[in-house]
């Protein structure tokens, strides 16, 4: 009984500490998710503008030209921009990015097509890693706080494989896994083609774009925003991803932090359960010695 009390208090402790270490989690969380979702409420204006800008540069110069608007159906490789996260302890936040990028690849080899994975974060590239997956490139260190020279450097390579023929190595279009955040209890895995570029006017205002005056030129324009475009989108979804993560993070360290209250509280039921057995075989052990006592001095 003495031992079983021991092992109880011991687990205890533990959980104890557990639960410190993940409210402590949760909380760092908490505080980091303020700055990811400032981080992507300051990167919208700039995506909005810059795709207005190509968007008006498009519909208003029908003679403009640039490879990356056009579709290459000579060319059979699809990039697939995988985004994950460096760290762990943040629930099916990964698995969700990596199945759903599996499902993607699996249709576009259904399609004829040979899919050509590019990896984000620590956790995607330890999962293709270990599956002996070939990965035409990968990034890590920055999934958590993504900086726009991170974006720039994932855009300008696959910009470059883009324009680039299957035999170079190349791919013929770039589709981009990774998460939405929608709130905090809501984050949604999104799959979207990068390249061909898609720019649409907008259906909201049932405006027309504006005719703006280009210097030196439209073409020169154009060959100087889509990279930079490119660039934004690719930020703005690194910067989605990371404060997803985050929520992701701080709702795994709550119901990791409720779970080990709950145990706490079995733990501690049977500890007072078996105090209590012990306390009352002692009080038998008394009573039954003062019995034996009373009789044999009776006798």
């Amino acid at each position: 009984m003495a031992a079983q009390l021991r092992q109880l208090r011991q687990q205890i402790k533990t959980v104890k500490s557990t639960a410190k270490i993940t409210r402590a989690q949760e909380m760092i969380a908490t505080s980091r998710i303020v700055k990811a979702q400032q981080a992507v409420a300051a990167s919208k204006p700039y995506a909005d503008q810059i795709t207005q800008a190509l968007t008006a540069l498009v519909s208003h110069h029908v003679g403009i030209d640039h490879p990356l608007l056009h579709e290459q159906p000579a060319d059979n490789r699809s990039a697939v921009l995988i985004v994950t996260s460096d760290r762990g302890f943040c629930g099916a936040y990964n698995a969700n990015v990596i199945r759903e990028a599996e499902s993607l690849i699996k249709a576009l080899r259904e399609d004829g097509r040979e899919p050509v994975p590019y990896v984000v974060g620590n956790k995607g590239i330890t999962w293709y890693r270990f599956r002996d997956r070939e990965v035409a490139e990968t990034w890590h260190g920055f999934s958590d706080r993504p900086a726009f020279a991170d974006a720039e450097g994932i855009g300008r390579r696959l910009a470059e494989d883009f324009l680039k023929t299957d035999a170079e190595g190349g791919v013929g279009e770039i589709h981009v896994v990774y998460t939405e955040f929608v709130s905090m209890l809501t984050q949604t895995v999104q799959v979207k083609r990068l390249m061909p570029l898609e720019i649409a006017e907008r259906e909201s205002t049932g405006t027309v774009p504006p005719a703006y005056e280009f210097e030196p030129s439209a073409q020169a324009a154009l060959d100087l925003l889509l990279p930079n475009y490119v660039e934004s989108r690719i930020f703005h979804m690194l910067l989605q991803s990371a404060a997803s993560f985050q929520a992701s993070v701080r709702r795994a360290m709550k119901s990791a932090t409720d779970n080990a209250n709950e145990l706490l509280g079995v733990y501690t039921r049977q500890m007072n359960q078996a105090r209590q057995a012990a306390i009352t075989q002692e009080i038998s052990e008394i009573v039954g010695g003062a019995d034996a006592l009373a009789e044999s001095g009776g006798e």
